[in-house]
């Protein structure tokens, strides 16, 4: 099917009626058309949210609170169309999309919904000098939200839904790999009642219609996940136009296992931080050092969890592992397994292409295992964002730590341990923004979230993201 700009509250073909092909990742076959929006559409959305937020900007928090908590309420009646729409388009497991990946999305307009109504500034009485002084907290205006392919409504809302709750309007860009369930979107806007030109979605390449969105003088802030490479061309773009930015960018996560951990519990969750998603999560444990005298253990009890995950079509219930996302995105991640072999490291199971019956031509991947001898080696040191991790042992706190932060990355570390001193020791030490002890991707949406060095700028999540988005004016009355 051909979908749509969401332009104005209203759907809409791009002004120069060209279009790109999506594929379905399950099949390598095209299934549909989406806009190849140029700088034109850009314009004419920004037109659209400038003229919305005239408005939009003047209401109460408790009047945008009922209208994303309303988009949240239509998002789960629609659950299962979403999540089909996001598993065909994506390629992940539908399953996942069900239990993660649409219900998070609601629940990103909820917690928006229900935070702009708690959100407070700040008052300082300066005693002595006969004045006081209080923070305004105004929304910006027009900002660009550009998020990826990986989980696509899921990152998606969390950009859109504190932009709009704090009173801006937006114009946003979702990946053109996976374009489905945001152009699903506007429709549910539209029902909730959201006025015309608060929400604005242009579909089309980072190239051309993303760059158009960094680079409009009028846009003044930008929220972007995705690669490192683009955040920092994003970051040289803005920069000199003054914009504010929140850049998420990639992840290279280290997994430190200690022998006083909880060893099933530990083991069950490694295998889903592996390969959760296809490995296609900026949060995936990439790198796993195990302390010397378990790993023998781990590593043969590591790989027989691993060969027990089927990878199959993305609509069938006991698939643990889909398709990735795009044939081009397989070649790229199976040149990693390539060059990993070449540097003298060891595959202990998967690294090949699977052939699903009926589906021979999609974009599967066995889950992958590499011993390395070396944290050096491009293998543990490069972002591969799939199916593929690291396995190597270490021997002391000291060198677990050293290992773990010796890459360019610093966006979240997972700690298995009972020990209290190490864990408040490495929690500090970790140069990360998220450390998780004895789990993994157990998220509260009131905590910051956001990476360290090449992993980003910024935090989203929470009152982060609703300052994020709001400028402090700070006002000082002498009585």
């Amino acid at each position: 099917m051909n979908i749509q700009n969401y332009i104005n509250g209203q759907y809409a073909n791009p002004l120069n009626n060209e279009w790109l092909d999506n594929y379905c990742p399950s099949n390598g076959d095209i299934y549909g058309q989406i806009p190849n929006s140029s700088k034109e559409d850009i314009e004419l959305a920004y037109q659209a949210a400038k003229e919305a937020f005239q408005t939009w900007s003047q209401t109460t928090p408790e009047e945008r609170s009922r209208i994303l908590i309303k988009i949240s309420e239509l998002l789960e009646q629609n659950l299962e169309r979403f999540a089909e729409a996001e598993s065909k388009d994506n390629g992940k497991p539908v399953s996942l999309a069900n239990t993660v990946d649409i219900p998070r999305a609601a629940s990103n307009f909820r917690f928006f919904g229900n935070a702009i109504t708690q959100f407070a500034s700040e008052s300082h009485e300066s005693v002595g000098q006969d004045a006081i002084n209080y923070t305004l907290r105004q929304p910006i205006g027009v900002v660009g939200c550009i998020s990826p392919w990986n989980l696509p409504l899921y990152l998606f809302t969390w950009k859109i839904a504190p932009a709009i709750a704090a009173g801006n309007c937006v114009v946003a860009k979702p990946s053109e790999v996976t374009p489905m369930t945001a152009y699903l979107l506007g429709e549910i806007c539209t029902k909730a009642g959201l006025p015309k030109g608060v929400l604005n979605i242009v579909h089309g390449l980072g190239t051309t219609t993303g760059q158009a969105i960094v680079e409009h003088p009028e846009i003044k802030a930008i929220s972007f996940t995705g690669g490192t490479t683009t955040g920092a061309h994003i970051a040289r773009t803005a920069a000199p136009m003054f914009k504010k930015l929140s850049l998420e960018l990639g992840g290279k996560n280290p997994n430190l296992i200690f022998a006083d951990c909880d060893y099933e519990d530990m083991l069950n969750t490694t295998v889903r931080s592996s390969f959760a998603n296809q490995g296609q999560i900026c949060l995936c444990g990439s790198r796993i050092f195990v302390e010397a005298g378990i790993y023998k253990r781990f590593k043969a009890d590591f790989i027989a969890k691993v060969k027990t995950l089927k990878v199959g079509h993305p609509s069938k219930s006991d698939t643990n592992i889909g398709a990735l996302v795009s044939k081009p995105h397989l070649e790229k991640v199976l040149g990693y397994i390539e060059r990993a072999e070449e540097e003298n490291n060891t595959i202990l199971c998967g690294g090949k292409k699977v052939s699903v019956a009926g589906f021979e031509n999609g974009y599967y991947l066995e889950p992958t295992v590499i011993e390395v001898t070396s944290n050096e080696c491009n293998t543990n040191q490069e972002e591969i964002f799939g199916p593929v991790v690291t396995i190597m042992p270490f021997s002391t706190e000291d060198e677990a730590l050293k290992i773990a932060n010796d890459v360019k990355y610093g966006l979240s570390a997972a700690l298995w341990t009972n020990n209290l001193k190490r864990t408040m020791r490495l929690s500090a030490k970790l140069q990360v923004g998220i450390v998780w002890v004895n789990t993994w991707m157990l998220r509260d949406l009131r905590t910051p979230f956001g990476g360290m060095k090449a992993s980003g700028v910024g935090r989203e999540g929470g009152f982060e993201a609703l300052r994020f988005f709001t400028e402090a004016k700070n006002v000082c009355i002498k009585y």
